[in-house]
């Protein structure tokens, strides 16, 4: 009898403690997210997580919950004040839209997810390399890439097209640099000083195109201003001092609309600004119609272009939580999910099988020409280029920035300095001097 009530008891125990971690099983989890995919009530995010809510979700007792809808670099200074237990500042979430300067940032980026603990081989080869590259901060995959952008070149066609009627350029010719400032200093002469061309940014033009050229852009100092750079210096300076480059401040997405430029190269993620509708300095009102291309190259370089665009971070929490996030990005970057979230904020997906099954399909679908010519540009860009990743330096933002502001200030003074008389070769050697000397080169 003693020994049947011992058995008894242990098999009561048993089945307890099973009861028990099923019960633990079946105990609903809740995620919290901070993002930046559109805005509080309209959020093609918003829609997709309540999309895995009801479904995935659903069934595996997940529910992710957003918290904040913002800018990356809100959600960089809320992260980083969180990260170093400032005062009366919000917890971290579970999971948070991050650019790499972020983790960089943080005091102890080990309290950060590495997805390769989550993510097998195999699952992680279905993804563009480049974009995992960019997501590695000192050999962990803390960053997961979710949507990208990178720069493409839109073109007001119809501007565009009474140029070409009266000088015989061609669209074909802003394919390579050299082309797209010569047509920009042909514009400005031809429209009586008008701009032609705008970059959003001209520090990426330079990063670029040098490392196209097979240098690198940086030394040990900063910026190296080797032979490459001077290549790409010379028809840029030449078109800017010819008033065919656009530079003031503000987003390339302005002049477009307003008729002040023709042509710009833009993170693709700008098309949401861009408009069909021209409204120019007299309030006149024009249709116009918008096409994309690939960036520009120079001749003979290699087709590189810069990427763009944020990931996810997951902060570590418990296994069932870390699992749990693990079960909603894995949904959220399989294909099908992944290009009906991209193809409504104007960024690419990415997986190969997004880009080569799943997006010319979605394509076809765009109503909206303009998506429908980004997207275009996006499959030959994917096809024919290579993305280029920035380099990981503490001191990336601090030269991005000041060299942003040093050229546009240099070449503008250059421009209101000139007269008839002056070389414009000989002009633009010296403002490249000072921008040298600025940077102590």
């Amino acid at each position: 009898m003693r020994r049947f009530l011992s058995v008894l008891l242990s098999t009561l125990l048993l089945l307890t403690l099973a009861g028990c971690d099923a019960q633990k099983e079946r105990q609903p989890i809740t995620l919290t997210i901070w993002h930046v995919y559109g805005g509080q009530t309209d959020s093609p995010l918003n829609d997709l997580i309540e999309e895995f809510n009801r479904t995935e979700g659903k069934e595996h007792n997940i529910t992710v919950k957003v918290t904040s809808v913002t800018n990356t670099n809100t959600i960089h200074k809320g992260v980083l004040a969180a990260a170093n237990n400032d005062p009366g500042v919000a917890e971290l979430p579970d999971m948070f839209v991050s650019y790499p300067k972020t983790v960089l940032a943080m005091p102890d980026e080990t309290v950060l997810v590495d997805y390769r603990d989550y993510f097998t081989e195999e699952e992680l080869s279905a993804f563009l390399p480049a974009f995992l590259e960019e997501g590695t901060i000192h050999d962990r995959l803390t960053i997961l890439p979710v949507a990208k952008s990178t720069e493409i070149m839109f073109i007001n066609k119809t501007l565009f097209d009474r140029f070409a009627a009266q000088t015989g350029a061609k669209v074909e010719d802003l394919d390579t640099w050299e082309g797209l400032f010569a047509t920009a200093a042909r514009y400005s002469e031809w429209s009586g000083g008008k701009t032609f061309f705008v970059h959003d940014y001209h520090f990426n033009y330079f990063q670029v195109a040098v490392e196209s050229l097979g240098e690198s852009f940086f030394d040990e100092n900063g910026i190296a201003f080797g032979p490459s750079f001077s290549k790409a210096w010379e028809p840029y300076a030449d078109a800017a001092l010819k008033g065919g480059v656009w530079l003031s401040g503000g987003y390339a997405t302005e002049p477009l609309r307003t008729g002040d430029a023709v042509v710009s190269v833009a993170s693709s993620a700008s098309v949401l600004y861009y408009s069909d509708l021209v409204t120019y300095p007299d309030n006149t009102s024009e249709k116009i119609e918008f096409i994309a291309r690939p960036c520009p190259v120079f001749e003979g370089a290699d087709k590189l272009v810069m990427q763009r665009g944020a990931g996810i971070c997951t902060v570590k929490s418990t296994p069932e939580r870390e699992k749990a996030a693990m079960v909603f990005l894995k949904w959220l970057t399989a294909p099908e999910q992944n290009v009906e979230l991209v193809t409504k904020l104007g960024y690419m997906p990415v997986t190969q099988e997004a880009f080569d099954t799943y997006l010319p399909q979605a394509i076809e679908k765009l109503a909206d020409p303009k998506y429908r010519e980004l997207y275009r540009a996006f499959l030959q860009t994917q096809e024919e280029y290579t993305f280029y990743t920035a380099p990981q330096r503490e001191d990336y933002l601090s030269i991005e920035t000041s060299f942003e502001d040093e050229v546009r200030l240099l070449l503008s003074a250059a421009v209101k300095n000139l007269s008839s008389e002056d070389d414009l070769t000989a002009a633009a050697s010296a403002v490249l001097r000072q921008l040298k000397d600025f940077y102590g080169r």
